[in-house]
């Protein structure tokens, strides 16, 4: 149901369906389309050529990015899980081409984390997923069936992580990673690493993402050697990495130093399964 004074907010080359609620105030883009039983809240942003398929719910204020595309059940924009949220307006920004499915749940942020949930481009949430409050997930990430990112987490481009996993809240993921599936990842894992094992242990490297992505063998090789080094070299782990940085070419290499010496929140997985590193 829509009233005619919030009209203009909702492009006539939209399709909503006689049975869908769209409370006034939504807007609503062209080419989108709205399927039965679906709610949209009046602070909602449904970018062109959205698909939302049915079931539906879209709450807060939330923006979906152009082309994304929504499986029935989900509830996204809900406030946050958390006993410090007291009502403030906090957003959910979602990005374009996105593929959400069944039962998927994203949260809006917190004043204390920012104020904002941001989801990249061209991601694929499984069924089941969960995404917390203020969690920032850059583009073409996977999470596959049944898994959550907690609170404020950070995952980069092109991650992905297994069914049935966790992330811990204020965990940084670094790009290209995988977490294999039945995973709980308490600590940073570095760009390109391989984690698996109910406790979270970096085994390695995600070799077949690099070279999927047709990484260059010269690459993969600086990062093997890489991977090496911070497992066996000397010293402390953020120490192995600051050395990385000053004998490297290799940007792929360098992006882990980058990494590893950047601000953080949690510990580092580190290879052998102990969390090093602050």
């Amino acid at each position: 149901m829509t009233d005619a004074h919030d009209a203009d907010a909702i492009s006539p080359r939209a399709e909503i369906h006689s049975h869908a609620l769209v409370e006034p105030g939504a807007q609503i883009a062209a080419g989108a389309r709205i399927g039965p039983f679906c709610h949209i809240g009046p602070k909602a942003v449904i970018g062109p050529r959205v698909e939302l398929m049915s079931h539906v719910v879209v709450q807060g204020v939330t923006e979906i990015g152009e082309d994304t595309l929504i499986h029935p059940f989900a509830v996204i924009g809900g406030i946050p899980q958390d006993l410090k949220f007291k009502g403030e307006e906090t957003r959910l920004v979602i990005g374009a081409r996105n593929r959400i499915r069944e039962h998927v749940t994203m949260n809006a942020g917190t004043d204390g984390g920012g104020g904002v949930t941001r989801v990249g481009d061209d991601c694929l949430f499984m069924a089941g997923c969960h995404v917390a409050h203020d969690c920032q997930v850059g583009n073409h990430v996977v999470i596959v069936n049944n898994s959550a990112l907690a609170g404020h987490c950070v995952i980069e481009d092109e991650v992905i992580v297994g069914g049935l996993s966790g992330v811990h809240q204020f965990v940084r993921i670094g790009r290209g990673a995988i977490i294999g599936a039945v995973t709980m990842v308490t600590n940073d894992v570095i760009p390109h690493g391989l984690v698996a094992a109910p406790r979270g242990a970096l085994d390695g490297l995600n070799l077949v993402g690099l070279k999927r992505r047709g990484v260059a063998r010269a690459d993969i090789t600086a990062l093997r050697a890489a991977f090496q080094m911070l497992a066996q070299g000397e010293g402390a782990f953020q120490d192995r990495a600051r050395r990385l940085g000053e004998e490297t070419e290799s940007e792929y290499v360098r992006e882990i130093v980058t990494f590893v010496t950047g601000a953080s929140d949690r510990s580092f997985l580190t290879p052998g399964g102990k969390a090093g590193g602050t």
